[in-house]
Parts: structure tokens; sequence; C-alpha cells
């Protein structure tokens, strides 16, 4: 009789951000997690590199969550993901615009036009590290690895009054760029050249890469998941 042997359980993931989008992202790909939210200063991080281009700026933010997060108590012995994205339109990198005037002044710049949303994910790994000497301990751990996926996003005209309906609902304020995919700013959004996730906020192919790196296989969530 063929004996089969469950797969050890894969780490716990702790996701340094509090978008809901992104939570549900990782829901969807079958991978268990818990929010851990930093209290990195995105101003001042992006300050702090002035030269950094839109993709460089993403992966800046997401390394700065994830890595503040990681160094946490209630980190230790998990895998950590930061996350973060800025759109690019005409070179220049759009955050969040926070206030009605600057998400309607970034709306009218965007409608009818092309610009590229870069993704930055960031994973830290702070597992115990073997020592063939003293055994497993929690070592100084490493900075971890990052990549950047990018999108580009076009969009359709979008009339004064399109635009002004859309800022009052509130949605853009938060949102890098000021639109969504995955929400009420799919309305506007003529195509997506690349993997739509990206634009969601976080790319789970990327994540599946980044996972590799580090011996894990995200399929090994989705057995543990049949295993219950």
């Amino acid at each position: 009789m063929t004996v089969h042997t469950a797969p050890p359980a894969p780490p716990a993931l702790i996701l340094a951000s509090k978008s809901p989008a992104r939570t549900k992202l990782l829901e969807e790909a079958g991978i268990p997690h818990r929010i851990l939210v930093s209290a990195v200063d995105e101003e001042s991080v992006a300050a702090g590199h002035p030269g950094a281009s839109p993709a460089e700026k993403a992966l800046l933010l997401a390394r700065a969550k994830a890595e503040a997060v990681a160094a946490l108590p209630a980190a230790a012995g998990t895998l950590v993901l930061g996350c973060d994205s800025v759109f690019e339109l005409d070179g220049e990198a759009l955050g969040k615009p926070y206030t009605p005037d600057v998400a309607r002044e970034r709306l009218a710049a965007m409608s009818g036009r092309a610009g590229v949303l870069h993704t930055g994910h960031w994973l830290v790994d702070r597992r115990p590290v073997q020592d063939q000497q003293d055994g497993a301990h929690d070592a100084a751990w490493s900075p971890g690895a990052g990549e950047v996926a990018s999108a580009g996003v076009e969009f359709t005209a979008m009339s004064t009054e399109d635009i002004a309906a859309y800022v009052a609902t509130g949605e853009p304020l938060e949102c890098a760029g000021s639109f969504t995919i995955d929400g009420l700013g799919g309305a506007f959004l003529a195509r997506v050249d690349g993997d739509p996730h990206t634009v969601v906020g976080l790319s789970v192919s990327t994540l599946r890469a980044l996972l590799a790196g580090v011996g894990v296989r995200l399929t090994d969530w989705w057995a543990t998941a049949v295993d219950r």
C-alpha cells in the first residue's frame, strides 16, 4: 500500500500593507497570511532618493515597509512581504493624491493617455538560520530581495463630469496614480499591457519567483489547505 505523506507546512507570511486589494489577491491565490502595517513615512523615503526613477521608488518603498515590519518581534520565524505602487506618467512618479484637487488634476492629465504602473515587491526571510555548530538560531537577518513588476495602462477619455463623479466617491484619493483597476476606476481603463495583478498592487507571479528564491513553493500552501 502506498502511503502519501503531507508536505511540510510552509512558513507563515506577513503582508506589510493594509491594502484590502492586496489581501484579496493573496486570498484568491490560496496564500494564508496576516497583516502588520509599518509606520514608514512614504514621503520621507521618496524624498531621501530624489534621483530614483518611478520604478526604483516603488521598490524602495516596498523594501522600507518590509524591513520595518521584519524588525518587529512578531515577525520572527516568518516571511515578510512589502509592496508599493507608483504610477508613471511622462516620466513623473505619481503616488497617492490624498486630496480631491490633486486627484482631479491628475485624472485630467491621464484622460485618453497611457502610463505605466510599477509595483515593487520586497520579501524578507525571518526564519531561523541553521548553524552547523550551534543549531538553529535567529541570526541577524538579511535585507531580503525584491523585484518590480510593471504594466502599461491606457485610459479612455474622461469628461470633467466623469472625473468629478469619480473623485466624489473618494476611491482615487488613496490609490497610486489616482485610480484602481478592481474598483470604480476600472470604468476608465481602456487597456492593460502586462500582468493586471500588478495594477491591482501585487503580482502573484512575481511573489512566486521571490518565494522560490528562499526555497518556498507557493503551491505548498495549496497542498496544506487540501490536507486540512
